[in-house]
């Protein structure tokens, strides 16, 4: 179990983990409150762990809590991933994003005001792609 010692305790950081974990704009430090969350057994830390395997809009980050709870012992199955849009709506705002630059604009430009004013967006898509994320955006700005 990769010496991990997992805790029958509550954590004394829950409230910092469970913000963490919430936080739409960005995909890395709700993987890093599922690997801390990991360590406590205990029925809010597991009930939110299974919030997130069920709900999570990056896929790596289901998949984390769904391993944690596999470690804990729980009967749990990993949700199919999702496809099309992984939040609701995101095809239009990148419309209108591409829509409110100069008809001129660059991908650059497009990129930097997607981040800006959808960066619950940028981050899902980003932590759902990968290392492919800017060749993907770039395509999808290109159809659009």
């Amino acid at each position: 179990m990769n010496n991990i010692v997992i805790k029958n305790e509550f954590p004394p950081n829950f409230e910092e983990l469970k913000k963490a974990a919430n936080r739409t704009s960005n995909w890395r430090e709700r993987l890093e409150a599922v690997e801390e969350l990991g360590q406590w057994k205990h029925d809010e830390t597991m009930r939110l762990l299974t919030r997130i395997m069920e709900n999570d809009t990056v896929y790596k980050v289901q998949e984390a809590a769904f391993q944690k709870l596999k470690a804990f012992g729980e009967g749990v199955r990993l949700p199919a991933q999702k496809k099309g849009d992984l939040i609701k709506g995101a095809t239009k705002a990148l419309v209108r994003i591409k829509k409110s630059l100069p008809k001129d604009h660059t991908f650059e430009e497009f990129k930097e005001k997607l981040q800006k004013m959808r960066s619950d967006i940028y981050d899902t898509y980003e932590g759902e792609k990968g290392a492919d994320f800017d060749q993907w955006l770039e395509n999808t700005w290109a159809s659009l």
